[in-house]
């Protein structure tokens, strides 16, 4: 039996990535995966989410396009079509990334591998009997998957989770969802957007809890003033699911009891290890995730891990990064890094992106900085464009003003993110921010009145 170079196990964002990158180098691979290609973000997660939230976006923009001078009829959305449109994506990008495979002799595996020993791995196909495969390195890519609440099991028609959400054939009266991170955020604005009734419930003092304070007030405001019922530092205690409705139960700050067509569960994710390991095999674990060293090696020799199975931040780019880093720390000389730099990005709208320390973090690390600030209803292009909500928030550190971290809300945020992301990278400072000119009339200016206003030198503020 010829051993591979390097078997994966997971075809995400993680494991397609380091397949394709380890056959650049030469190596002989194979992944296994049990569904097309592509994992939770290309079937049900960063692609398909982003079309459905583009699709409510140009309703809402549509409903108000008299602002711009355009007379419409009546505006009517059909649900059934925003859904099949996200689903088409999905399709288009796995036969890519099948094409991609066959482009660079990558062996596609359908079914479920399991690991049985360093260097070994059981493959049982989807229709057939298993095979034991040998390889001299393996890569565990297996992602996440949405965590439960006790009692509260996904039904596909009360009681939801992201996968099932973005599936359902008519759009739900009214919707109660549990958790205000960046899934529960994103769904909320969707649903909402297309007219549901929506409440949002987190349990700590503000939704997007890993985000700058004061962009979650702001997006608090503006989700507020759109409808949508935000309870923070609100449990649930219990859930009463019935044929036609689901009667909530909470504690803390709200008491009160709701009942709702449909409840979404977005408390977060939890490692996908199932039937990843063969009987007698372990790996050690980090708070339920799979622990890894500088070089991604997992606890077993040769079998190393890369993306949403060995821990937070959850964000895909972030896995293609650490495949990509894990492989290269395989099969070349180059070391291995674990990112610190790195963008999070919220596609609810206003938009919310983010990269480095938020304010509150600098505080705890007892950084010396300063604070720029810019809102965009200062900007001639968000007025022209007709969204001039929300602001970009850069820190600087005193007294080189390198950039400790940039919180944005509003617009095209997400793609705003990246010149912040790249300043950070590059170690850049508050004076080349300021030296670099931005196009006129552009949403990027805002970014460099926000380094000018932190010495308060903005010139339109």
């Amino acid at each position: 039996m010829h051993p591979y170079d390097l078997i994966i196990i997971g075809g995400g964002p993680a494991g397609y990535v380091g397949a394709i990158r380890a056959a650049q180098l030469g190596k002989r691979v194979a992944l296994i995966e049990k569904e097309r290609p592509g994992g939770t973000c290309l079937h049900w997660g960063c692609i398909p989410t982003k079309s459905l939230l583009h699709s409510a976006e140009l309703y809402s923009e549509i409903q108000h396009a008299e602002t711009f001078g355009i007379k419409v009829g009546e505006v009517e959305a059909n649900f059934a079509r925003v859904i099949q449109r996200s689903r088409s994506f999905s399709d288009r990008l796995a036969k890519g990334i099948e094409s991609l495979f066959r482009k660079h002799h990558i062996e596609h595996l359908t079914g479920n591998g399991a690991i049985t020993m360093a260097g070994q791995v059981s493959y049982t196909p989807l229709h057939g009997e298993p095979r034991t495969l040998a390889a001299t390195h393996i890569l565990l890519a297996t992602g996440a998957k949405p965590q439960l609440l006790p009692g509260l099991w996904p039904d596909g028609t009360r009681v939801l989770t992201s996968r099932e959400a973005m599936v359902l054939s008519q759009l739900p009266r009214s919707m109660v969802i549990i958790g205000g991170g960046a899934i529960g955020v994103e769904f909320a604005y969707f649903f909402r957007a297309f007219g549901s009734e929506v409440t949002l419930v987190e349990m700590l003092p503000q939704i997007l809890p890993s985000e700058d304070e004061e962009i979650a007030v702001e997006l608090a405001r503006q989700f507020n003033r759109s409808g949508i019922r935000i309870l923070t530092e609100t449990k649930l205690e219990r859930a009463e699911v019935s044929e036609k409705s689901v009667k909530l139960h909470f504690s803390g700050k709200t008491t009160e009891s709701l009942d709702t067509e449909k409840i979404l569960l977005a408390v977060g994710v939890e490692a996908n290890l199932e039937k990843v390991l063969g009987p007698g095999t372990e790996l050690e674990l980090e708070r339920g995730f799979i622990k890894t060293d500088a070089r991604y090696q997992t606890s077993i020799p040769g079998v190393f891990g890369a993306g949403d199975v060995i821990g937070p931040p959850w964000l895909a780019h972030v896995a293609s990064y650490e495949a990509i880093q894990a492989v290269e720390g395989m099969f070349t000389d180059r070391i291995p890094h674990k990112p610190t730099i790195f963008p999070s990005c919220v596609y609810c709208r206003p938009q919310v992106a983010s990269v480095g320390l938020s304010e509150k973090k600098a505080r705890e690390l007892g950084k010396n900085y300063q604070v720029g600030k810019f809102p965009f209803f200062s900007l001639g292009k968000a007025l022209i464009d007709g969204d001039n909500t929300g602001f970009v928030k850069i820190l600087f550190g005193k007294p080189e003003g390198r950039i400790l971290g940039a919180h944005i809300i509003g617009a095209e945020a997400a793609e705003l993110i990246s010149e912040m992301n790249l300043g950070m990278t590059m170690n850049a400072t508050r004076d080349h921010i300021m030296a670099t000119l931005h196009a006129h009339p552009t949403l990027s200016e805002a970014i460099a009145e926000a380094a000018a206003a932190s010495i308060g030198e903005a010139i339109h503020l």
